[in-house]
């Protein structure tokens, strides 16, 4: 016996493929829109809770070794990075870029 594959099969993994795809749309919009309303700040993040960016030796997300790394930013609401607290900056606030930490 010959089993033949049906296109009822073929349409519905298709249909279901399909489904997944504009599943993931509204998804990335969303991140979009999220990126729009935010900006990096370094200095802010606790130890292995940065967005990204944690110097040199290390991968990106999570993987910061100290609070308030100097190189590792967090993604933070629009207009508040400078005014988020961060005990390595030199003004005491989050940083819209990297900088040097200051001496403890």
């Amino acid at each position: 016996m010959t089993h033949v594959a049906t296109p009822k099969l073929s349409a519905a993994a298709l249909a279901l493929a399909l489904g997944a795809a504009f599943t993931a749309l509204p998804a990335a919009a969303q991140t979009a829109e999220k990126k729009a309303d935010t900006e990096k700040c370094y200095g802010v993040a606790l130890k292995g809770k940065n967005d990204c960016a944690a110097g040199p030796g290390t991968t990106c997300a999570g993987t910061s070794k100290v609070d308030h790394q100097a190189n590792a930013w967090s993604l933070v609401p629009m207009g508040t990075c400078e005014k988020t607290a961060s005990k390595t900056s030199p003004t005491g606030n989050g940083q819209l870029k990297e900088y040097k930490a200051k001496k403890a």
